[in-house]
């Protein structure tokens, strides 16, 4: 627009002889008109050139956005001690910068994160399994491709489509459905088989679910303990035989022998017998271990089970002049257990509280009913247990001191029998001392006519 009235101006400038002749005064304003018009010609040039400079400028300024915005977005080193101006552009500019560093930053941050991740599942003995909510494998490190015998690269593909065990689907889609089992172990039919201890979670992140899956192989140790199990089983049951033939030996012995020769033949026959009871105890463990023992669940009447059991152990009880008290609520008459099983349960409590209570202190055997479970106790005044190793007087051979381990005839596998015993009920059992002296051991089992005890009984008392 500003170059077209230019040359409107210029032209009538140059052609004077195409207007009517002028007045005096006209003549008089030609030359300011003159000059008006050389004033607005260099304006309007200047003013061009001003804004084609301007123009140019900003121009380059752009592209130099631009050029940084594809390096950013190439990820290659950002230029340092870059001027961008005091102008809005340049406010900009640095705002970009400092933002696309801070991004560099954390994903460098970020990527170091991931590289140390990547070298803990690649060194980890447990196999791990990261699964999305489409069932796509996005994590799978090298032990569990070895486990699971995947043989390419799991990741974004359907894990359906890779495990070729149904035991381990099974764990995942019980995460998925919310009902993971802690600790569940599989068994994979691979040759040899495989034991796995699977734990599989349900997680949350970024607004997607997935599943977090991690095997443990326990095949080894499940080895070990099988053919610990088979050799306690058989050393004990060979020695069954050789100490029936001690026994009756000793028995024929104790007939003849003189006065001086009773007292050695009796110390034979009281550790023969002691060694029969030990290993008879074996054998029911290594029954116990082998899931070889049934359960034959009926009502059992407390009041009975508690008379049984301390009548078996009269002579001893006499002997040192022990009074059994028992206490059974009217609402704990009844319980749902086998009858052999809890009889035996029952009469190795009573025998290890009659075996540490002082003479002429009482033992008391007591029932109540709490939230539909029946609690058994069984309590003496005897010298306590250290609290220290009230969580290990369970375990096989575990002696606690002197004080609670002068009963010689005893094998040291009572109290594991009754925690086995009382587990195949999905009871359990606990110790604790009594305020005064003594010992309590406590029992849940489920009430008579009850679903079962669920988790009023807290948790069973299973062998690990």
């Amino acid at each position: 627009m500003a170059v077209a009235v230019a040359a409107l101006v210029a032209a009538a400038l140059v052609a004077p002889s195409a207007r009517p002749p002028s007045t005096g005064v006209e003549d008089g304003f030609e030359p300011l008109v003159r000059g008006l018009a050389a004033g607005f010609l260099v304006a309007v040039g200047a003013a061009l050139a001003v804004a084609r400079s301007a123009s140019t400028r900003l121009q380059r300024r752009v592209r130099a956005l631009t050029e940084t915005a594809r390096r950013y977005t190439a990820g290659t080193p950002f230029p340092v001690g870059r001027e961008h101006g005091d102008d809005e552009l340049g406010v900009m500019a640095r705002a970009l910068d400092q933002a696309a560093r801070e991004l560099a930053r954390q994903v460098e941050h970020l990527s170091g994160q991931q590289t140390r991740t990547d070298a803990i599942l690649g060194g980890m003995v447990e196999g791990v399994l990261v699964i999305d909510e489409q069932g796509r494998v996005q994590i799978a490190n090298e032990s569990v491709k070895r486990m699971l015998g995947i043989d390419r690269d799991p990741a974004g593909r359907l894990h359906v489509e890779l495990i070729r065990h149904p035991e381990v689907t099974r764990v995942i889609a019980a995460a998925v459905a919310g009902d993971a089992e802690p600790g569940r172990e599989v068994t994979l039919n691979t040759d040899p088989p495989k034991v796995l201890l699977a734990n599989a979670r349900p997680f949350l992140a970024n607004g997607e679910r997935g599943v977090a899956l991690v095997l443990h192989d326990v095949t080894e140790f499940r080895r070990a303990d099988q053919v610990r199990q088979d050799f306690v089983a058989n050393v004990s049951h060979e020695l069954r035989t050789p100490l029936t033939a001690i026994r009756g030996g000793v028995e024929a012995l104790l007939e003849e022998a003189g006065p001086e020769e009773q007292r050695f033949v009796a110390i034979i026959a009281r550790n023969s017998a002691r060694m029969e009871r030990l290993v008879s105890d074996l054998l029911r463990l290594a029954r116990l271990d082998a899931g070889q023992e049934e359960l034959a669940l009926t009502p059992c009447v407390l009041e009975a089970a508690f008379g049984s059991a301390a009548g078996e152990l009269a002579p001893v009880v006499e002997s040192k002049r022990l009074e059994v008290r028992t206490s059974v609520a009217p609402d704990a008459g009844t319980v749902l257990a086998d009858p052999v099983k809890l009889h035996h349960v029952i009469r190795n409590l009573v025998e290890n509280a009659v075996n540490y209570a002082p003479d002429d202190s009482a033992i008391e055997l007591g029932a109540t009913a709490q939230d539909g479970a029946v609690r058994i106790t069984v309590a003496d005044r005897g010298p306590g247990i250290p609290d220290t190793d009230l969580t290990r007087i369970f375990e096989r051979f575990y002696r606690v001191d002197d004080a609670r381990s002068r009963n010689p005839g005893g094998t040291g596998l009572g109290l594991a029998i009754v925690k086995h015993l009382v587990g195949l009920h999905e009871g359990s059992v606990r110790a604790g001392n009594r305020d005064g002296g003594g010992t309590m051991f406590t029992i849940a089992l489920p009430q008579a006519g009850s679903p079962g005890i669920g988790e009023a009984a807290g948790t069973p008392a299973r062998d690990g």
